[in-house]
């Protein structure tokens, strides 16, 4: 004769089940949204107790931003920190001694909306935007707008990768939102 599992151990797998998809979820999100610069960004550069080094500056062609006394730094596809970094190592090899430096993106480069959306074209982008919304700042869906084919390109040139994307998939600033026809 065997004895029935008890109800209280069925819940809590359940509850652990549920809690660990969270967990993946949100370290997925977390994944996404780790932000690196690229051309368009516009970036505050601080030099603290330097006024003149300090000042905002837009990400050139090239991914480069063009400082003072140092000169162009490629800061393409790196985060704020690492990019700080880069510049404090720059200041430090000869021209200050102890150089504080605070990097800020203020404005990020627009995201591409094309395909099967009303008014295509490229826009603002706004932090915590998913695909939902890029659509709907695009002018939502035509009539041919197939909302379970669509795709993210995400990346620079030859880099660029191709993302399957949902309603949901988060969008990052130079991302090409592409909504494919349907044809039924």
């Amino acid at each position: 004769m065997t004895t029935p599992k008890p109800r209280l151990f069925n819940g809590l797998r359940t509850a652990l089940i549920m809690l660990l998809a969270l967990i993946a979820m949100t370290m997925t999100a977390k994944a996404q949204t780790i932000y690196v610069m690229d051309s368009g960004d516009t970036v505050r550069v601080t030099v603290f107790g330097e006024p003149d080094l300090s000042g905002e500056f837009k990400v050139d062609a090239m991914g480069r931003l063009n400082l003072a006394l140092i000169g162009p730094i490629s800061v393409r596809n790196l985060t704020t920190d690492q990019a700080r970094q880069k510049i404090h190592d720059a200041y430090l090899d000869g021209y200050l001694r102890h150089p504080d430096i605070a990097v800020e993106i203020i404005a990020f480069r627009p995201f591409f909306v094309m395909g099967e959306v009303n008014q295509p074209g490229s826009y603002d982008y706004v932090p915590g935007m998913n695909v939902l919304n890029a659509i709907a700042v695009g002018g939502g869906l035509t009539y041919r707008g197939d909302e379970d084919d669509i795709e993210i390109l995400r990346g620079h040139d030859a880099s660029r990768v191709v993302i399957p994307a949902t309603l949901a998939t988060i969008v990052m600033p130079g991302d090409i939102v592409r909504v494919a026809e349907r044809y039924f």
